[in-house]
């Protein structure tokens, strides 16, 4: 369920997310595209709160698909190589949240790669439960080489 005015999709302000030395800064909004089944989107930068540093990035795509449920998730992050171990990608998770709660949310699901030891760790210290490995169909749009299986896990609210 999309929070809709006349057929259109209501955004929500975020609000000030920040963590210690972690700042999540809003670049872009992407419209959904019902066609190509791509649910509304936020795209944040991961930065150090003092110095401005870019960190990494994250998104929370706001939708209620099989498609987000199953093998995309809502929320997709990556560090760079040189600031992992500080536990931003977890952090930042946590910090979106409200505005999760804000789009009526009462979980987020979250995917990745079996083999990607850090980004299942990463769902553990956001609080994120291990909920299964499903295999991802040929005909959906996250489907490719070394994308043919996702872990999910559940990140109640």
């Amino acid at each position: 369920m999309l929070h809709l005015i006349k057929d259109r999709f209501v955004w929500q302000d975020p609000g000030a997310l920040i963590d210690g030395d972690l700042e999540l800064v809003l670049m872009v909004r992407s419209e959904p595209d019902l066609l190509r089944g791509w649910a509304p989107a936020y795209h944040f930068d991961m930065r150090h709160a003092e110095t401005g540093q870019l960190l990494g990035g994250i998104s929370f795509r706001v939708g209620r698909s099989d498609h987000l449920r199953l093998y995309a998730g809502h929320l997709g992050y990556g560090v760079s190589p040189q600031y992992r171990g500080h536990h931003y990608a977890a952090r930042s998770c946590r910090l979106l949240l409200p505005l999760a709660r804000a789009h009526g949310f009462t979980h987020l699901w979250i995917t990745c790669n079996p083999d990607n030891y850090a980004s299942r760790r990463t769902c553990e210290l956001a609080g994120a439960i291990y909920v299964d490995t499903v295999d991802v169909p040929k005909t959906d749009s996250v489907y490719g080489p070394g994308e043919e299986v996702k872990c999910r896990y559940r990140l109640d609210l």
